[in-house]
């Protein structure tokens, strides 16, 4: 659990101060309120933070012992996250954006990325600077530059939280088919709206 929730002894939680596995394959819904530790969980299996206690591992080993070099290992070929500030590029267009990750990974073709456009109706948006675009045109810019890896989680901390049911239908449609093909298991955050998906299990933080 976090370390500012150490001291805390009413805390009713499915994670914290317990075991928990998540497994490849599978589908996750952890629900939170505001300032329970959402966004920490995710940058505790992302590896970004290490102030926790108790132990995570990922295959065997604790996390905490990894080295950098094994944690951009990981990132690049296991992991894959969605943030929830999206951490995208004001300066550059979507498709820029998109081409950052992809360039680096040569993991999805130029069609596929403009297939995903069109198919999340930003088609028309390939070339307009981040910064113009929306918040909920941003999300979705941000989970096609999260398919453009190798992965076998897939972290999503409030993907659709600026989407209407349509978009978020849309986008639960292509990480579902994406992360299938991978084998992948898919963990999403919500605090009230969330992906309508057929969890494999849910979880309250």
């Amino acid at each position: 659990m976090p370390e500012i929730f150490a001291s805390r002894r009413d805390l009713h939680s499915d994670i914290w101060a317990t075991e928990v596995s998540l497994e490849r394959g599978k589908r996750y819904l952890i629900e939170a309120a505001s300032g329970t530790g959402k966004s920490s969980l995710c940058s505790y299996l992302y590896g970004q933070r290490g102030d926790y206690r108790g132990t995570i591992l990922f295959d065997g080993e604790d996390v905490a012992t990894l080295s950098a070099d094994r944690w951009s290992t990981i990132r690049q070929r296991h992991i894959s996250i969605l943030f929830q500030d999206l951490r995208l590029f004001g300066e550059l267009t979507a498709l820029e954006n998109v081409e950052v990750k992809n360039n680096l990974t040569h993991t999805q073709t130029t069609k596929q990325i403009v297939a995903w456009f069109e198919e999340l109706g930003i088609g028309d948006k390939l070339h307009s600077r981040i910064d113009r675009m929306s918040y909920g045109q941003q999300q979705r810019v941000a989970l096609i530059r999260a398919l453009c890896q190798p992965y076998e989680f897939i972290l999503l901390d409030e993907p659709i939280s600026h989407l209407d049911d349509r978009n978020s239908d849309i986008m639960r449609d292509i990480i579902l088919r994406d992360a299938a093909t991978k084998g992948a298991a898919v963990i999403a955050t919500s605090i009230g709206k969330h992906m309508n998906i057929d969890y494999d299990k849910h979880l309250c933080l």
